[in-house]
């Protein structure tokens, strides 16, 4: 039986969720709470060269990758190296998901044009407070992506007997 109060949603949003459930802290949402963030999705196209972030700004937002490149970085003794590329899909920024916090490293645009979904950290607050099962959800989904991280550090930091290249424990 069909539930006629059941909320619809369009095509171009139903695309979105696809989208978004590849989404590391998305994928355990359903639609239904995965609608309260698209107010606040918003699209902006970036240049290349363009500073999305730098190292220690505040993380006032998250970012997924809709189209272009994004290249994360760290800077060591006036260098950058580069720990990931970040292409369609991709995501960074998820300490915006931590109340305080600043950002680990650099995120720049290496393609000709980027468009960026910008989800600001004030929206995701709201819907955490008022929401605490997704937040719930979302957060496991972060410590599940932290843990990931942290193995491959040590697989990485074991398997060069303590000497290594830091942005092979970022690479998939």
């Amino acid at each position: 039986m069909i539930n006629p109060f059941k909320k619809s949603y369009t095509a171009k949003e139903l695309n979105l969720f696809r989208s978004l459930s590849k989404v590391k802290p998305f994928e355990q949402l359903n639609y239904e709470e995965m609608a309260l963030f698209l107010p606040f999705l918003h699209l902006r196209q970036y240049k290349e060269d363009e500073v999305v972030f730098f190292r220690n700004d505040p993380s006032n937002a998250f970012y997924i990758v809709k189209s272009g490149k994004v290249s994360l970085n760290i800077d060591i003794n006036n260098q950058f190296e580069v720990l990931m590329i970040l292409k369609s899909s991709g995501f960074f920024g998820h300490n915006a998901f931590i109340d305080v916090s600043t950002r680990m490293y650099t995120a720049i645009v290496i393609s000709e044009i980027a468009e960026l979904y910008v989800l600001p950290k004030v929206n995701i607050m709201e819907i955490f407070e008022s929401r605490p099962r997704i937040k719930g959800k979302m957060m496991t989904s972060i410590a599940e992506l932290y843990n990931e991280f942290n193995k491959k550090i040590f697989d990485t930091y074991r398997s060069s007997l303590g000497f290594f290249n830091l942005s092979d424990t970022f690479q998939k």
